[in-house]
Formats: structure tokens, C-alpha cells, sequence
């Protein structure tokens, strides 16, 4: 099979995949209390808790809409599009989707889009730091351990990553703003925000080290805990490689010790590294980031998802769900093929 066959092959098996990861969600929606109608019923009759969420009574009126008339029911229920039957809202959506219209937030007012283009910064300035810096010292750190295997060295670095993996981020976040943030001993760094007020009128370098100074406690919490997995798969794959009888031939034939880590036994044990990259790339970017954003006040993607989701905002659960899921399909080909650029020995018929 061909490069481009196989591209084309994937594509489309991204199709059923997509839609069965949204017509899940969607089904799972129509059932979850507490929608959008109600939280507004509940609004217009003062209240904050959730009684306007209970269920309907046999009339189709809702307990909580006591006080409201029918009229205004309807037009609540047409505004957000619940006036229409589950099956075609979901077509509508997908029709929509495929057009890439993510809708119309309930909540905020303003196009799903917008919502995500402002919030992307955030975690673009999360997610790249977290991934640039646990591989670019994990694979290093990896392989000198495999180097050293057994020395004090090993040794004392796979405690300090352990232990590093052992804290929760949000925990070590607290710690770092009590100790660097004005907490109880030192004022550093700022305690939240990614720049600083009136950031757009700095100067170019004043403008790269407030983002910084920004951005170093919100990357080491989150990171922390990156580091251990990498650097021990790095680790037991250089041992692994280490021991096959290519490197001692190489070795035999007088090649220096460099050159035989970082041209062969490098280039092989890349290929179980980068299984883990789209994971990788997809949790450092949406996941494991609303903790550290809700503490260092960091409007990004995690905050607003989690905010969607208790406020039942469903074009933008749906909208981000669908953006994230489509770049989480190309994300996993993209490492697919690099699987054959790594390792020219394998074929695409025998991916999947």
C-alpha cells in the first residue's frame, strides 16, 4: 500500500470514529438534567439552585417554570433550539459540523469559535512548554541513565522523577505560589494571569520576559510530573537496543561510542517513543490543565470545557468535543507515518 492509499484509507475511517464519539456525547446530553431552559427559568424566577432541573411533569412543564407562562416556556425552549425533535438537532449539528459552524455559545453569547480562539493561547503556552520540555530532557536524561544503568547517578535521578511524578500538579502549584508567590516567603512571581496589564504596550523584550515570568510556575506544575514516564521508557528502550548484536558489530568495526548511540541505537529505539507522542501532545495540550488554569487564573481550554459542562453551555461541549476529537485523529496518523520515517523497515499495510 502506498503512502497516499494509505492516507486516504485513514481518512475516511476517521469518519465513523467522529461520529460515533458525537452521537454518544449527543445521546448522553438529552438525558443529563438541569439544561440550559431550566437554568434560564430558574434565573427568571430568582433562583439559584436547581430546582428549575427537575423533572417534567406528565404536561411537559417543568416543576421549576411555576410562575412562568407557557408562552414564555416556548419561547425559551425556541431560543435554544429545544423546540425541535433530538433527531433533527443532531442532524442540524452535524450539517453544521461538517461546515466547521461550532455553534453559538448559550452562555457567553458569541461563536464557539471566538470562544476558543481566545482561550487558545493559554493552553498553546501550556501545552508546548509541557511537551518541548519533558522531551527535550527526558530523552537526554533517559539515555545517560541508560549509559550509567546502575551507578549513582541512575539511581538518584529515578528517585528525583519518581517523586516528581508522585506529586499531584495542583498540590505542587499550591506549594510553588506559597513559596514564590507572596504565599508566605517569597514574591518572585506573579500569583495569576499569562502577561501582565497593559502587556501590548511593552517593548518586545520586555514584552518575551514578562511572559516568562508568567508563565514558569503555571509550566513547572504542570510539567513536573511529565518527566518520569519518558525518561524510563527512553531508559529501557536504550538498554534494550544496547544489548542486540548491531551494536556490538558496529562497536567491532571501531565506531565511536557516540556514533553508535545517537546514529543506531537512537534511531531504533525512537520507534516505541513515538507511540506515545500523540498522547502526549493531546494530554499536554488538553488535559490535566484545568486544575493548574482555575489555579494560577489561566483562562484556557480546560477552564471553559469544565465551565460549559456545569452550565449544560452544549454547543461549546459539543464544539470543543468535535475539535478536539478531529485534531486527536490526525494527530494519531501523524505518528503513524512517523513510523516509517523512523524505521524505513516497516510497511504502511501494516499499520492500523
Amino acid at each position: 500500500m502506498n503512502l497516499w492509499a494509505y492516507i486516504f484509507k485513514r481518512v475516511l475511517l476517521m469518519i465513523p470514529t467522529l461520529l460515533g464519539v458525537l452521537t454518544l456525547t449527543f445521546i448522553v446530553v438529552q438525558f443529563v438534567p438541569g439544561g440550559p431552559v431550566e437554568q434560564m427559568v430558574s434565573q427568571l424566577r430568582g433562583k439559584e439552585g436547581g430546582a428549575a432541573g427537575e423533572a417534567a411533569t406528565a404536561q411537559g412543564i417543568y416543576r421549576g417554570a411555576q410562575g412562568i407562562s407557557p408562552k414564555q416556556l416556548a419561547e425559551l425552549r425556541q431560543l435554544y433550539g429545544f423546540d425541535k425533535p433530538p433527531l433533527q438537532r443532531y442532524l442540524d449539528m452535524l450539517w453544521q459540523f461538517a461546515h466547521f459552524d461550532l455553534g453559538r455559545s448559550y452562555y457567553h453569547h458569541e461563536a464557539v469559535w471566538t470562544l476558543i480562539k481566545e482561550r487558545l493561547p493559554v493552553s498553546i503556552s501550556l501545552g508546548l512548554w509541557n511537551f518541548l520540555l519533558t522531551y527535550l530532557i527526558s530523552i537526554p536524561l533517559g539515555i545517560a541513565k541508560a549509559v550509567r544503568h546502575g551507578s549513582r547517578f541512575d539511581v538518584s535521578t529515578s528517585i528525583a522523577v519518581l517523586v516528581g511524578y508522585a506529586i499531584p500538579g495542583f498540590v505542587l502549584g499550591v506549594l510553588l505560589l506559597v513559596l514564590f508567590a507572596g504565599g508566605t516567603w517569597l514574591q518572585w512571581f506573579p500569583l495569576r494571569g499569562l502577561v501582565s496589564d497593559g502587556w501590548s504596550q511593552f517593548s518586545l523584550w520586555h514584552k518575551i520576559t514578562d511572559y516568562l515570568w508568567h508563565i514558569t510556575l503555571p509550566v513547572l506544575a504542570a510539567t513536573a510530573g511529565s518527566f518520569a514516564i519518558i525518561t524510563m521508557l527512553t531508559k529501557n528502550a536504550f538498554l534494550e537496543e544496547i544489548r542486540k548484536q548491531y551494536v556490538l558489530t558496529a562497536r567491532a568495526k571501531g565506531l565511536s561510542e557516540r556514533t553508535v548511540l545517537w546514529w543506531h541505537v537512537l534511531r531504533n529505539a525512537l520507534v516505541p517513543l513515538v507511540t506515545g507522542f500523540p498522547a502526549a501532545f493531546i494530554g499536554a495540550f488538553f488535559a490535566s490543565s484545568l486544575l493548574i488554569e482555575t489555579l494560577f487564573s489561566l483562562p484556557g481550554l480546560g477552564l471553559l470545557s469544565y465551565e460549559a459542562v456545569m452550565r449544560r453551555d452544549y454547543p461549546v461541549v459539543m464544539g470543543s468535543l468535535y475539535l478536539f476529537t478531529l485534531i486527536g485523529l490526525f494527530t494519531k496518523l501523524i505518528a503513524d507515518l512517523s513510523y516509517v520515517w523512523v524505521d524505513p523497515r516497516i510497511q504502511f499495510g501494516a499499520l492500523r
